[in-house]
């Protein structure tokens, strides 16, 4: 990310890292930059383990490993720094401090950024990642890295696992449930200072990550191995990316395809900021809590009859 060839890789998914190599660039809406023509610049992005993936959940096998994560400064109302439009996404920077364990990563990861990916309103999904077909309006992303690379995001890039991300769905809320969020208001409130790439703003202290993931079951995922989801497209992320959805508001939603320019006011709205579906990958899953309920009760069942029978 910091060396020309993993610059842009990383424009979106970590901080002070935005751009191209100075001579190359990238896009979601031009024929000749889209992300039909990345693997012709950027070889990574032919590679076995791309993503965004479709999630197919019927074939997803159960993983006992996959535990509980611990998330460490979630709660705090200053861990978002910086919003800003990189020209590909709207990006926030987040506190040192913030990291996340557990859930079967190898070690703990420093939270370095989140970014979202949309489509063209509520309407028109842009999701990157679907689940069993389905795209979902929007996706958040929240990046984090190995926590024993101290920040050099080189290292973390070039490591099949230094990368971790967390993605979370967003969908509409619905009908009976009128309220915005707060949090996602608050949040949403910035783009207006951000219209143009480049621009950025300062967060004030109020809301946490905890609020913008309020709802969502943290413990119910889905697991492979990928890639980033932009040029260069290093094979070095582990998904994590939640079965609940994150809900807000029609308004909200609306408001990131009708405010980010990609250049400024006379360029294009930037719409349809995902790429497309990559070859399926291997995915494993949290244990299903039904399913365990059910085996668990038919266990109890058995152990009955056997008393039962010796009696």
């Amino acid at each position: 990310m910091i060396s020309i060839v993993v610059a842009l890789a990383l424009c979106v998914l970590v901080p002070g890292a935005h751009g191209a190599n100075t001579n190359t660039d990238w896009c979601y809406h031009l024929s000749s930059c889209n992300d039909a023509t990345w693997p012709t610049t950027f070889p990574n992005c032919n590679g076995s383990r791309q993503s965004p993936i479709n999630i197919i959940s019927a074939s997803a096998v159960e993983n006992t490993n996959l535990t509980a994560f611990t998330f460490t400064n979630y709660g705090s109302d200053s861990a978002m720094t910086k919003i800003a439009n990189t020209g590909k996404t709207v990006k926030v920077t987040l506190a040192s401090g913030v990291t996340v364990s557990g859930g079967d990563l190898s070690e703990t990861y420093d939270s370095l950024q989140f970014h979202l990916h949309w489509g063209n309103g509520a309407s028109v999904p842009g999701s990157e990642h679907t689940v069993d077909g389905k795209r979902y309006p929007m996706e958040m992303h929240i990046v984090n890295a190995k926590s024993s690379f101290n920040g050099n995001t080189t290292l973390a890039v070039a490591d099949s696992t230094g990368l971790a991300a967390l993605g979370f769905f967003i969908e509409e809320r619905s009908g009976n449930e009128t309220d915005q969020p707060a949090s996602w208001t608050n949040l949403v409130s910035y783009l207006s200072s951000i219209t143009n790439s480049g621009e950025s703003a300062t967060i004030a202290p109020g809301f946490s990550l905890d609020d913008l993931l309020s709802g969502v079951d943290r413990t119910s995922y889905y697991r492979y191995l990928g890639s980033l989801t932009t040029p260069t497209c290093n094979e070095a992320v582990v998904w994590t990316v939640f079965k609940d959805t994150i809900k807000i508001s029609k308004e909200l939603i609306n408001l990131f395809n009708a405010t980010v320019h990609v250049t400024n006011s006379s360029s294009p709205l930037l719409i349809n900021s995902f790429r497309n579906l990559q070859a399926d990958q291997p995915v494993s899953r949290t244990r299903n809590g039904a399913t365990s309920t059910k085996s668990y009760s038919l266990w109890l069942m058995a152990l009955g009859l056997a008393l039962l029978w010796r009696g």
